[in-house]
């Protein structure tokens, strides 16, 4: 059989930045119509590769070729022209814009000198159409959930009828319907030609969608492989450059009193009152589908939102409704789901982020103690592994990993009872997972109790001493560990099925 020859070929590819090589030597091939799958830890090169091939970044040295001709674009919109699109890992819309107006923003369609704002429209719900995406394309974007953004960034990618389609985690907000819809239009895509380059941390995923895969490491290509001849556990050896036995550890550890206790807390827009209970030493894991109430849930807890009534006790302290410091003060921390808008500071340093939660204990007469500063987060630093060229590096230019391993660390700086952790390995790959589930691990066994939202099943299924299901707001069942199963859950978060009676207020 006779192999096309690569529409894509980059080699040689090197990239340094201030105290971090980036890219030393990478290379990529890509085949017309396939989907080239890239594999690599948090800091392996993979973001920056493409940010190169994109016109973000220009490489320090190596060639990219593209349909048959060396390209070195300056720019995104160069790249642009040249058949080249990305849709980023984090969201890159204008908030206070209508869904058309993202789609078409910089190519807005006019006559006369008026832009044909219902021709855009019109476009745009095809677009949305192709996805199975239910958005009315006059609606401002500040107003939609993350899962419809991401969406519309994938309808101004589609719009742009790219001869090569570059996706950095797109499913990372998607629901298991969304993903569907969005692997059709993949498919689709490489039917008519077009090749997808697939950057992805879920290695189900990969094998899914994937034809080729590609593995970086430490700004290396390691190698590239035939989807259908690998397995997981090779890819794994290659990504971290050891074997990880068990993905998802679970660290056997007695649980204590309860320390965190909702009563009767009712959301907004259900009808059924939530009564929880977690003690210390556990881990509860929340489930549920896209809108199920998982994560406000979890900020009515914190007090980031409002309930229409119910209590929340932590330690045995009623925490006053909408009132985060008082949350913080009481021993509770909240990681977020989206880091960027909510979880971080990114112009500040990464010492700065690290240290929001006890700027009290590390002042004096009111004046910040940088040298304070710097040793907590310093010590924090090296703990998780996070890769940065100083505690003074702006948060903004790290990973997206290594981001949400700065928040994890502020909450551990806090030393909290009760941590919520919603998505806490969202675009995270597999090795620093394994380090997120030591710690985790870690945290239990010194007394923390856990609430854990996760999309991921065997995320769920492996750490969880017990898991929540949600359902429209609602509180399904808390099944015991030794009774949670794939199905059960499902079953209950698809609103289906009669509750087992699982007592959720017993520790």
């Amino acid at each position: 059989m006779t192999v096309p020859a690569p529409l894509l070929g980059m080699a040689g590819i090197c990239k340094r930045f201030p105290g971090v090589q980036a890219l030393q030597e990478a290379s990529l091939a890509v085949l017309p119509g396939e989907v080239h799958v890239i594999l690599g830890e948090n800091g392996a090169g993979k973001s920056t590769l493409m940010k190169i091939l994109c016109g973000q970044y220009l490489p320090d040295a190596g060639t990219v070729t593209f349909c048959g001709r060396e390209i070195a674009p300056s720019g995104p919109q160069e790249a642009e022209r040249l058949g080249l699109a990305m849709i980023h890992q984090e969201l890159n819309l204008v908030p206070g814009l209508t869904v058309a107006e993202n789609v078409f923003l910089g190519h807005e369609s006019t006559t006369g000198g008026f832009i044909r704002r219902s021709f855009m429209s019109d476009q745009t719900r095809d677009l949305l159409d192709r996805l199975r995406c239910d958005v009315d394309p006059n609606r401002i974007v500040a107003d939609l959930s993350v899962a419809e953004q991401q969406l519309v960034e994938i309808a101004r990618a589609l719009r742009e009828q790219a001869r090569l389609l570059v996706m950095d985690e797109p499913t990372a907000a998607l629901s298991d319907t969304e993903i569907d819809a969005l692997f059709e239009v993949i498919r689709t895509l490489c039917r008519q030609g077009t090749p997808v380059i697939y950057i992805s941390h879920r290695l189900s995923e990969i094998f899914a969608i994937g034809d080729r895969v590609t593995v970086m490491r430490d700004g290396h290509t390691v190698g590239t492989l035939e989807v259908a001849e690998t397995s997981a556990d090779e890819l794994i050896r290659l990504t971290v450059g050891r074997t990880i036995v068990e993905q998802v550890p679970k660290r056997p550890v007695p649980i204590g009193d309860i320390v965190l206790e909702v009563q009767d807390l009712l959301l907004h827009g259900s009808t059924q009152p939530i009564t929880l209970a977690v003690g210390s030493g556990e881990i509860l894991g929340v489930a549920g589908l896209m809108g199920s109430g998982r994560t406000a849930l979890a900020r009515a807890i914190f007090g980031a939102d409002t309930a229409r009534g119910g209590t929340i006790h932590v330690a045995g302290r009623r925490l006053p409704a909408h009132a985060p410091g008082s949350a913080i003060a009481a021993g509770l921390g909240f990681l977020t789901e989206d880091r960027k808008q909510q979880g971080l500071v990114l112009q500040c340093s990464v010492a700065a982020n690290i240290t929001l939660t006890i700027l009290d204990r590390i002042s004096r007469l009111g004046f910040l103690g940088l040298a304070g500063e710097r040793t907590q987060a310093v010590q924090l630093i090296e703990r998780l592994r996070i890769r940065t060229a100083s505690p003074d590096q702006e948060v903004s230019l790290l990973s997206g990993g290594n981001q949400q391993k700065v928040v994890l660390a502020r909450w551990l700086a806090a030393h909290c009872r009760v941590l919520l952790f919603d998505e806490p390995t969202r675009g995270i790959d597999v090795g620093a997972k394994a380090e997120i589930y030591e710690l985790i691990g870690e945290l239990v066994a010194q007394g923390v109790a856990v609430v854990l939202i996760s999309s991921e099943m065997p995320e769920l299924l492996g750490l969880a001493d017990r898991v929540a299901v949600m359902y429209e707001g609602g509180l399904q069942d808390v099944v015991p560990r030794s009774e949670a199963t794939q199905e059960r859950i499902m079953e209950l978060a698809l609103g289906r099925g009669n509750p087992q009676g699982a007592t959720p207020h017993s520790a």
